[in-house]
Formats: structure tokens, C-alpha cells, sequence
């Protein structure tokens, strides 16, 4: 099925799996004021309710997941995505590339959207797999059926879905590579 590594990119400067969502409200709407008036990267260009809609919709899939068999042990996830997707070291200053093979996952602490969560969630364009959750074997079949967004989607101008996300509920893996 090609690349079975999950891939997490992120500015050189601050490090692997900052996670605004770690923060309280507070300080990740302090953190995001930052980055706006910074402007030289892809996250200054958010929206002003960008946070709110965040957790709402990690609350959502955290809910699918579980509803799916899933087994999170944190409330928000850390992110990634299934396959490379190198235009992402673009969002950065000095984007940098971190990548993990998918078999040291524990599949029931991982999920994964068709694209980007926010998208995935909030598109209403009919497609299968919008504001879907889907396990490791589900996400493998869905890959072989249709491929990967990265893929046949490079550029963005077929619709927003550009990679498979991957959304990681548990910190036992993540915490080796910090």
C-alpha cells in the first residue's frame, strides 16, 4: 500500500507536538495573537473563532472514536498524517519533518480523518467520507479503494482534502520522540 509511516512537521525553532490544544483557552488565544502578528507562517492566517472551533471538533471525533471502539487516554489529540505530505514544511519558518512508523501505534489510541479535520467535519459537499471517523483497518481500505489525497490531490484544486490526518489519543509514543 506504499508509505506506512505517520509524518508530524513543525517549526524547527519550538520543536515536535506543541499542541495549542495542551493550553488552557487562555493561553492558546495568547499563543495564536503571537503567531497572527507574526504573519510569516500558515497558522497567523487563522480565523478569530479558530480555537472554539477546534476543540469543538476535537470533542466530536474524540466522541465518533470512542463510539467506534476507540480507546483515547487524553482529551485532545496530538496530529500527524498518514503518508508524507511535504508542502506541509511550508506552513513554517523552518518546517521539519518527523516520521514515525504506523505499527508503533496502538490502533485503538489513533484515528483518522479523510483530510483535515476541519474540513473533513465542516464540508458539506456529500462526500462518503466527510464527518466520518475512521480506524486503522477502515482508513487501509478506504487508501486502497480511493488512495491518498496527497496523491491525487496535490495542489488542493480538486477540494480542501489534501492528506489523511491522523489523530493520536495517546502520548505513549509521541513522548520517545520529544
Amino acid at each position: 500500500m506504499g508509505d506506512n509511516y505517520l509524518y508530524h512537521y513543525y517549526e524547527a525553532e519550538t520543536g515536535p507536538f506543541k499542541n495549542l490544544s495542551s493550553l488552557s483557552y487562555e493561553e492558546a488565544l495568547s499563543v495564536q495573537d503571537t503567531l497572527k502578528q507574526d504573519g510569516g507562517v500558515f497558522a497567523s492566517q487563522r480565523s478569530d473563532d479558530y480555537l472554539l472551533v477546534r476543540r469543538q471538533l476535537e470533542e466530536l471525533a474524540r466522541e465518533l472514536f470512542i463510539s467506534k471502539g476507540g480507546k483515547p487516554t487524553k482529551a485532545y489529540p496530538h496530529y500527524m498524517t498518514f503518508g508524507a505530505c511535504n508542502w506541509l514544511k511550508e506552513w513554517y519558518r523552518d518546517g521539519k519533518e518527523l516520521r514515525i512508523p504506523l505499527e508503533e501505534f496502538d490502533p485503538m489510541t489513533i484515528s483518522f480523518t479523510y483530510g483535515d479535520l476541519f474540513p473533513t467535519m465542516r464540508y458539506k459537499d456529500g462526500k462518503p467520507y466527510r464527518e466520518r471517523i475512521y480506524l486503522k483497518h477502515e482508513i487501509i481500505e478506504l487508501v486502497k479503494e480511493i488512495g491518498r489525497p496527497q496523491i491525487w490531490n496535490p495542489n488542493g484544486n480538486k477540494g480542501p482534502e489534501r492528506y489523511i490526518e491522523v489523530q493520536i489519543w495517546d502520548d505513549k509514543v509521541i513522548n520517545k520522540y520529544l
